[in-house]
This record gives C-alpha cells, sequence and structure tokens, in this order.
C-alpha cells in the first residue's frame, strides 16, 4: 500500500509475558507423564485440568484494580511513616520480612475466618496434591479485598506494588512445593516451607488442619505455635474435611460462597450473622458446629503432641478452623 511503512513487530517482549505461564503448564504436564506413566501409574487428568481452567478465572480477577483489592493502600502509602528505601539492601531483608509475618498471618486468616476461607478454601478443594494445585486459586480474592492485610507494610512505606511483586516472588516459590513424591529434606525441615511441611497444610487429617501456614520459611509457625511435621504414622489425605468430588470449575469456585450465603439467609440474630461472616467456618450458633477444635474435642482418637520449637502442644489446643469445609 502506497505510504504505508510495514514494521516487523517484535514478539520478544510477548513472549516473556507468557514464559512464566508456559513454564508451570510444561511443569504441570510433565509431572502428570511422570506420575501416570512411572511407578504409580495413575493421575487425574480432569482435575487437572479443571485446575487449570480455575487458574483462567483466577488471572482474570487479577485486573481488579489495587485499591480494590487492598483497600486504604494508597492512602497508606501517602501517609507512610518511614522510607526504606534509605535502608539500602536491608529494605529488601525488611520487606522480605514483613510479607512472611503479613502472609503468615493473611494465610492463617484464610483458615480461621470464614469470609477469607470463601476464597482461600477453593485452593484446598482438590483431593490430590500436585503442581496442578498451585494454580487453583479462587476468584474472589480481589473482590473480598482480601490482601487488606498488607497494608500495615505499605504504611511503613512500601508502596503496594512492590508489596504485591514481593508477594508473587513468595507465590512463586510455592509453586514447587505442592507435591507428595518429593521426600523429606533433612536439617532444612521446620526452617523453610518444603513440600513435606506444605504436605501437613493440605492434609484433611484433623490431626494436621490448621497447620504450616508460612510462605517461605516456618519461622513464624514455630514462633506462633503453628508448626506441625509430616509424621510417618499418619498417612495424609488431602482436601476438605468434607471433600468435594467435582470437577465444575464454577461448583469449586462459588461453592464456599453458596454455603455462607445459605448460613446468612438463616441467621437469626445480628450476632448470628456477624459470626457466620468472620468466625471460625463451622460455627454453629446452636454450639454443635464443625470448627476444627469442635472436630478435634469430638475425636476419640488420643490427643497428639507435636513438636514446635522444641516445646510440647496438644493438638485439641489448636485455633478453629475450617473443620466444616
Amino acid at each position: 500500500m502506497s505510504g504505508v511503512k510495514w514494521q516487523r513487530m517484535d514478539a520478544k517482549p510477548y513472549l516473556l509475558t507468557l514464559t512464566p505461564a508456559f513454564t508451570v503448564l510444561g511443569a504441570v504436564l510433565l509431572e502428570g507423564l511422570m506420575l501416570q506413566f512411572g511407578a504409580r501409574g495413575k493421575y487425574d487428568w480432569r482435575a487437572m485440568l479443571t485446575s487449570l481452567a480455575m487458574s483462567v478465572g483466577s488471572l482474570a480477577s487479577g485486573l481488579i484494580p489495587i485499591f480494590i483489592a487492598m483497600p486504604g493502600a494508597f492512602w497508606a502509602y501517602e501517609h507512610r511513616l518511614f522510607k526504606p528505601e534509605a535502608l539500602g539492601s536491608w529494605s529488601y531483608v525488611l520487606l522480605f520480612m514483613g510479607v512472611e509475618f503479613l502472609y503468615y498471618w493473611g494465610h492463617r486468616a484464610g483458615h480461621q475466618v470464614r469470609w477469607f476461607w470463601v476464597s482461600h478454601g477453593v485452593h484446598h478443594s482438590s483431593n490430590d496434591l500436585n503442581l496442578s494445585t498451585t494454580v487453583r486459586n479462587g476468584w474472589t480474592d480481589r473482590i473480598m479485598a482480601n490482601y487488606v492485610v498488607y497494608v500495615p507494610l505499605v504504611l511503613l512505606g512500601f508502596h503496594p506494588q512492590r508489596v504485591l511483586f514481593a508477594l508473587g516472588i513468595g507465590l512463586g516459590y510455592q509453586f514447587w512445593i505442592h507435591v507428595d513424591w518429593i521426600p523429606k529434606l533433612g536439617p532444612v525441615e521446620g526452617i523453610l516451607n518444603t513440600p513435606s511441611a506444605h504436605r501437613v497444610h493440605h492434609a484433611s487429617n484433623i490431626e494436621y488442619v490448621d497447620r504450616n501456614y508460612g510462605l517461605v520459611s516456618m519461622i513464624f509457625d514455630r514462633l506462633f505455635g503453628t508448626y506441625q511435621r509430616e509424621l510417618d504414622s499418619v498417612p495424609i489425605r488431602y482436601g476438605l474435611v468434607n471433600p468435594l468430588y467435582t470437577y465444575d470449575p464454577f461448583e469449586l469456585a462459588f461453592q464456599q460462597l453458596k454455603l455462607l450465603m445459605k448460613d446468612l439467609r438463616q441467621a437469626r440474630s445480628v450476632r448470628a450473622m456477624f459470626v457466620y461472616l468472620f468466625g471460625p467456618p463451622g460455627w454453629r450458633p446452636e454450639g454443635n458446629g464443625d470448627t476444627t477444635h469442635e472436630l478435634r474435642s469430638r475425636s476419640t482418637a488420643p490427643a497428639l503432641a507435636t513438636t514446635h520449637s522444641g516445646c510440647s502442644l496438644a493438638l485439641d489446643a489448636a485455633p478453629d478452623g475450617p473443620g466444616n469445609q
């Protein structure tokens, strides 16, 4: 065409953007083939496809603006108390520890506060643990402002985008620990978040529920008494305490929300509505619910003593969590 200068498009930037997605997909497929044709001889391909389908919805939800996902973040940054960049390279250490600390409490809230469990419970819906489980995430995290727990770090002086970037790196680390075929890693167990530690986190056994919330490390689990090692005497059962057997990504994405809405409709008082929203999953106003604490109290198995930083802690003293789910 006359007068029009055609230029060749450089595809490299686009390929670089898609590289993490291709890497994850390749690793998921490779693991599936290894498990299908290896010693195990089986792999749930339909569950894998369901997880990948759910990852698409999760990625789409990432388009929701930060001011909705992390309300108050930009106000906090405008009124920040410090300038961490003045610390030089130490600011990265402070950011890492800050994200570790707030992730621990945010993740713990994801199990012990029903509002947050509505989204996070989706990640625990798989009845297997493999690399595809990593991308089985909820679609309502940002809508429900689940990132609000990181606002204190913004108030300290870290830009919201920088906080989310650091969180993303930590979540990227967690990709490889969503497997059940990597053995215990000896001396790093109880220090780093390993496949063994994360197997415990994804277990639905009452001995294991509500443990090992750390991002990259087990520092705060050990400090706050929620670290649990994997026991050879207690084989892990994955998924929810009341497992879901469906491959419908929409059913998995909204099942916890539907259960919450049902309870809210049946609530007979403002107090009941409040506790349904912000109390532990499984709570019932009659007192006969299925919180983790109640399930452990009703268990006929002997209390299991676990070691937390050299201290013994009985499981029936553990905090409430998503026992009913």
